[in-house]
């Protein structure tokens, strides 16, 4: 089937697999330049398109309802004249024919299709794995089942000191739970904001109780009689008491579709700036894309809030016809405890960025910087507000800055040029 015939009387007919932010925000992006054209999101949850940070933030803190994870209700996209298929999976994608086919078997015709399937947790492949009680953050669902679990006075083991396992051990210890972080690197976040800044997260996490055993991994879970987990055995050989485990040791883009399609796949779906694939009428955004970065002259794929919102928007314009260069600064943010953090920048993995400390981490209230030589890869800021254009601003100029003037807070970050 061509594109022309998979549009219906003169409608272009779009089709959204996957129930993120993404999709939603899809929607939105084709709705300004289409009013007309036939709409349906594929999700495989039973649930209206979400979006997750709040999972482990306000929901899983209980400050939130629920219903904070939706950006619209189920009227928006009746409004929209969207055909919402939940609690469905598409199994394959015909690009000669512009198909793809649902898990109940119906072949669906589309002129345009946007692959936002996300990103999937990495599971511990151990003994003991199978257990009830331990889990891992992905979902609403998932996130409902753990908060029910952290009861004052419980031991929960979070496995990982990532955002999601800091930011599940800070709901945790607010819960009233004792918290053990089992992390094989030196520092949290080692990987991303290096073993100085690493290590203001593991004094923030102390200060509230939480004990990190750096340097370990997980050997296997124990359990008892009911087939719960009970323990946690690390690689020192030591059994840290469990009533709950939470794993969060990473995610991978969701490709599967993508390459059975015949899509080029390279730690994601590879698109242009306009967040086209390989396949003509195929796009794809958030988790899963690895898009073309203008300013920063390479691929990304960002795991983060602002790219599932930002990218969702631009795809839905892209397929709609738009002029798109999608270029943003890569951005997330996170808040544990009373600290609230913005990054904006990125920095190559493998990379030895210099940090550059602007305040004193003592204080919580600071901004670290991540140098290539004199050139700002990134920054950061901790409890100091409404920074982040200068930030970006600084990343996208590449221009040569002054540490001096970059480490003290009574300079602008305006004037911090060298």
């Amino acid at each position: 089937m061509s594109t022309d015939a998979a549009s219906i009387q003169g409608q272009t007919s779009y089709v959204i697999i996957g129930g993120g932010l993404t999709a939603a925000r899809a929607v939105e992006g084709i709705r300004e330049s289409d009013a007309d054209g036939r709409i349906t999101v594929i999700a495989a949850e039973q649930h209206l398109p979400y979006e997750r940070p709040p999972l482990s933030k306000g929901v899983m803190l209980g400050k939130d309802e629920e219903d904070v994870v939706f950006p619209h209700d189920r009227a928006w996209y009746d409004e929209q004249h969207v055909d919402l298929r939940l609690g469905t999976t598409a199994t394959a994608i015909d690009t000669a024919a512009h198909t793809v086919t649902l898990s109940d078997g119906e072949s669906l015709p589309w002129s345009r299709l946007l692959l936002a399937t996300g990103s999937s947790v990495r599971t511990l492949e151990v003994d003991g794995a199978d257990l009830q009680d331990i889990f891992y953050l992905r979902t609403l669902d998932d996130c409902e089942a753990l908060k029910a679990r952290l009861v004052a006075g419980s031991d929960v083991v979070i496995v990982g000191a990532g955002w999601i396992g800091l930011e599940v051990a800070a709901a945790a210890r607010e819960h009233g739970c004792e918290v053990t972080v089992v992390e094989p690197q030196d520092a949290p976040l080692q990987g991303v904001v290096g073993p100085e800044v690493g290590g203001w997260f593991a004094d923030l996490h102390r200060s509230h109780g939480v004990e990190f055993r750096f340097g370990e991994g997980v050997e296997r879970f124990t359990g008892n009689a009911d087939h719960k987990v009970d323990g946690v055995v690390t690689s020192a050989g030591d059994t840290i008491r469990a009533d709950t485990v939470v794993v969060g040791v990473g995610i991978r883009p969701t490709t599967e579709l993508a390459e059975a399609a015949g899509l080029t796949v390279d730690n994601g779906v590879v698109t242009d700036a306009a967040l086209r694939t390989s396949v003509p009428d195929i796009y794809a955004a958030g988790d899963v894309a690895n898009w073309r970065s203008e300013t920063l002259g390479t691929n990304l794929r960002v795991e983060h809030w602002a790219n599932a919102n930002d990218g969702g928007t631009a795809a839905g314009k892209s397929m709609a016809g738009q002029d798109v260069t999608y270029d943003p600064i890569p951005f997330f943010f996170s808040d544990q405890y009373d600290a609230g953090l913005e990054y904006s920048g990125y920095v190559p993995r493998g990379l030895k960025a210099e940090v550059v400390l602007r305040g004193d981490p003592k204080s919580n209230e600071f901004m670290a910087f991540w140098l290539d030589g004199d050139r700002v890869l990134a920054g950061m800021h901790v409890n100091v507000w409404d920074t982040v254009p200068a930030i970006e601003q600084l990343v996208r100029d590449k221009t040569p800055v002054d540490r001096t003037k970059l480490a003290d807070p009574d300079v602008p970050l305006s004037d911090v040029r060298s």
